[in-house]
C-alpha cells in the first residue's frame, strides 16, 4: 500500500465553498427581506413556492419548517392515524418512520431492491393489510424508486402515496421530477441536501387542491379564517428568509446536479476494476442526483476501508449505520436482526465519499488514489 498524504485534508463536504460562490446573489436576497418587516408566511415564500412547484411539475408546493414535518403534515392530511398503517423501508434516516409515529400509525416496513437500495416494489402487496392507509417510499441518495408498480399497487388498493424527496431535489424518473411522482412529494432543505437552505427547511409538492387546502391549514394551526381553527394544526412555516435564500439556490440547482453527476461518473470509472459495487442509475432514472456517494465494500472489509480512509484525511460517512426495524425506538415491533436481510446486509457494506458540488479534481484524485491503493490497485 502507498503512503498517504499527511497534508491532505478532504471534507465530506463543505458548504461554505458553495456560499462562497453565490454570496452576493444570497446576501442581496436577505438584504431585499430584512427592511420588509415581514418575516413569515410573505411574498418571498409565495415566490419560492411557485418557483419550487414549477420546477418540480406540479401545481402546488408549500414551505414547511423542515423535511420532518413536511412528511408528519403530508401523512396528516391525508387523514392517517391511530389504527392505521404505513409501509416503508427499514434504511433510511429516522425522520421518515417517526413521521409515521407521530400521527399514531403503524410503520411496517419491506426490504429493498438488491441494486439500488430503494423499496422494492415486488414486495408492497405482501405487506398490505386491512388497516394499511400509505405507502411511503424514500429515494434514497438521490436515485429515485420505481414508482410505476408502487403507484399501480396503490390505486388497486385505494392507499396513498407519499414520496420521501429529501435526497432527490431535481431526480428524475421517466421524464418526470421526484416530487411529482405521487400524492404528495416531502422535501427537505436541510443544509447539506442538493438544494438546502441556511438552517431547517422543508416543502410539500401536489397536484390535488383538496389536499393542498388542508396542508396549508395544518401548516398553521388549523385555520383558513385566522382565529378560526377548525382542527389541531400547528406552526411549521418556511420563513421569508430562508425562502428568499433557496429562491437563489433553486437557480443553480441544475448545476449544482450535474457537478454532482460528474463527480460520481470519475469514481465509477476509477473503481470499474475493484471488488466494489458501484451506484448505477437503473433504465428507468433519468437523473440519478447524488447526494450520496454510496460505495458498497465487503462488510468484512468496510471498516477497514473506513478507517483506512479517515487516516488519510477524507472525510467519509456511514448512512444510516442502524437499521430503523432495530433502533431501540421500534423494538416494540418485534422485528430482529434478520428481517430485511437486503437493508441489512447494504447497511454493513455502505461508505459514503465525498461528492459535493464544488469538490476539486485533485481532491477526487486523491480519494481514488487512496481507495485503490487500500485494494492493492495502485
Amino acid at each position: 500500500m502507498s503512503i498517504s498524504d499527511p497534508t491532505r485534508t478532504i471534507p465530506n463536504e463543505d458548504l461554505t465553498r458553495q456560499y462562497a460562490m453565490i454570496a452576493d446573489e444570497i446576501m442581496a436576497a436577505v438584504k431585499a427581506v430584512l427592511p420588509t418587516g415581514r418575516y413569515t408566511l410573505g411574498p418571498f415564500l409565495a415566490a419560492f413556492e411557485k418557483e419550487f412547484a414549477e420546477y418540480c411539475g406540479t401545481e402546488y408546493c408549500l414551505g414547511i419548517a423542515n423535511g420532518t414535518e413536511a412528511l408528519h403534515l403530508a401523512l396528516a392530511a391525508c387523514g392517517v392515524g391511530p389504527g392505521d398503517e404505513v409501509i416503508s423501508v427499514p434504511n433510511t434516516y429516522a425522520a421518515t418512520i417517526f413521521a409515521i409515529s407521530y400521527v399514531d400509525a403503524t410503520p411496517v416496513f419491506v426490504d429493498v431492491d438488491p441494486d439500488t437500495l430503494n423499496m422494492d416494489p415486488a414486495l408492497i402487496e405482501a405487506a398490505i393489510t386491512p388497516r394499511t392507509k400509505a405507502i411511503l417510499p424514500v429515494h434514497l441518495y438521490g436515485h429515485p424508486v420505481d414508482m410505476d408498480p408502487v403507484l399501480k399497487i396503490a390505486e388497486k388498493h385505494g392507499l396513498y402515496v407519499i414520496e420521501d424527496a429529501a435526497h432527490a431535489h431535481g431526480a428524475l424518473y421517466k421524464g418526470r421530477k421526484a416530487g411529482s411522482l405521487s400524492h404528495v412529494g416531502c422535501f427537505s432543505f436541510y443544509p447539506a441536501k442538493n438544494l438546502g437552505a441556511y438552517g431547517d427547511g422543508g416543502a410539500v409538492t401536489l397536484n390535488d387542491e383538496t389536499l393542498f387546502e388542508r396542508l396549508k391549514m395544518y401548516r398553521y394551526m388549523g385555520q383558513k379564517v385566522k382565529h378560526q381553527h377548525e382542527f389541531v394544526g400547528f406552526q411549521q412555516r418556511l420563513d421569508e428568509v430562508q425562502a428568499a435564500i433557496l429562491s437563489v439556490k433553486l437557480r443553480h440547482l441544475d448545476a449544482f446536479n450535474a457537478a454532482r453527476a460528474r463527480i460520481a461518473g470519475r469514481y465509477n470509472a476509477a473503481f470499474a476494476d475493484l471488488p466494489v459495487k458501484t451506484p448505477v442509475a437503473q433504465p428507468y432514472c433519468d437523473r440519478h442526483v447524488y447526494y450520496m456517494y454510496s460505495l458498497r465494500v465487503d462488510p468484512a472489509k468496510r471498516d477497514a476501508l473506513r478507517d483506512w480512509l479517515v487516516g488519510s484525511g477524507i472525510g467519509i460517512q456511514v448512512i444510516y449505520p442502524n437499521s430503523i426495524h432495530l433502533q431501540p425506538a421500534y423494538q416494540r415491533l418485534g422485528l430482529g436482526p434478520g428481517s430485511f436481510p437486503v437493508a441489512e446486509r447494504a447497511r454493513d457494506e455502505v461508505l459514503n465519499l465525498p461528492v459535493f458540488p464544488e469538490l476539486r479534481d485533485d481532491e477526487q484524485d486523491y480519494v481514488i488514489e487512496r481507495v485503490r491503493a487500500f485494494f492493492g490497485a495502485v
